[in-house]
């Protein structure tokens, strides 16, 4: 019997009801201790249906007989947004946070809010930016700088691709690892992108998600690859349609379309540091799998 693993709480989360539940439904599953966290491993082929239990009914407080039989033919029933939301509490705290800022900078026309947010500080004389050097603010304390630049966007179509693919992504991540394992892979992302944007590109005004979402992707891509499981995974064509669209960007092609300035060095510096993370933990899911 292949299983996979489907949740990965902390150890003060009460498990029992669910852990219950599963059991009058003779759905195969065990429960263990990693790393000081409870882990719930269930049968791939169950893996969705177990899931979907658990973001409905976490305590396990239902009759299974009041659970409506499933249809042969018939698709199984998706959360419902405000559902959705409850299991992905670090995601959307991440969205809404990238909400405020741009509210706060006006899409990167507020110059007074967003130079406390870039990655250098920067004063404004006429037509011209004037950069502050790194070290200048690291100095001051601001060392909030090698990760603000990530919730900054220029425009709202800026702000919505990058955060529809934030919540893709970064959802899967948390269903499967956990709040603060989206969290921490959220910060390690922004701080290298940012910084690999700034060591190729010198001093400018970037920012947005984009860097951190190309180490999501990196990141589920190899995971998915060494330690499977339904939630990483995604159709072919997006992890393509993302490749492309780098090597688009890499070719200059995408600015001479009138898109502005693309943050190579920050997509790459994502990708890079993602396909790492992905390759570090899919092998030790695996290994703890095969254990």
């Amino acid at each position: 019997m292949n299983v996979v693993e489907i949740l990965r709480l902390p150890l003060n989360a009460d498990l029992s009801g669910f852990v219950q539940l599963l059991r009058r439904l003779q759905l195969p599953h065990r429960v263990t201790e990693e790393a000081g966290a409870q882990v719930l491993w269930v049968e791939e082929s169950r893996a969705e249906q177990a899931l979907r239990l658990y973001q409905l009914h976490p305590d396990g407080d239902i009759d299974p007989q009041l659970l409506p039989a499933p249809e042969p033919e018939q698709a199984p029933r998706r959360p419902g947004v405000a559902e959705q939301l409850r299991a992905s509490k670090a995601t959307a705290a991440v969205l809404l946070l990238s909400l405020v800022v741009a509210g706060l900078t006006g899409l990167g026309e507020n110059f007074q809010t967003l130079r406390w947010l870039t990655f250098l500080d920067f004063h404004v004389k006429g037509d011209y930016l004037y950069f502050t050097p790194l070290e200048v603010s690291l100095q001051a304390g601001q060392w909030w700088r090698l990760l603000t630049p990530m919730l900054v966007h220029f425009g709202i179509l800026h702000l919505a691709m990058n955060g529809l693919w934030y919540w893709e992504l970064g959802r899967r991540i948390e269903w499967r690892q956990g709040a603060f394992s989206l969290l921490g892979l959220t910060v390690v992302f922004g701080v290298v992108s940012n910084a690999a944007q700034y060591l190729f590109g010198g001093p400018s005004l970037f920012g947005g998600l984009s860097g951190v979402l190309y180490g999501l992707l990196g990141h589920v891509w190899l995971y998915q690859w060494l330690a499977p499981s339904p939630i990483y995974r995604m159709p072919k064509g997006v992890l393509v349609m993302m490749l492309v669209w780098l090597l688009l960007c890499l070719s200059g092609l995408v600015s001479l379309l009138g898109f502005g300035q693309i943050a190579n060095a920050a997509h790459v510096g994502g990708l890079l540091v993602g396909c790492l993370s992905g390759l570090l933990g899919g092998a030790l899911a695996r290994r703890k799998l095969t254990a």
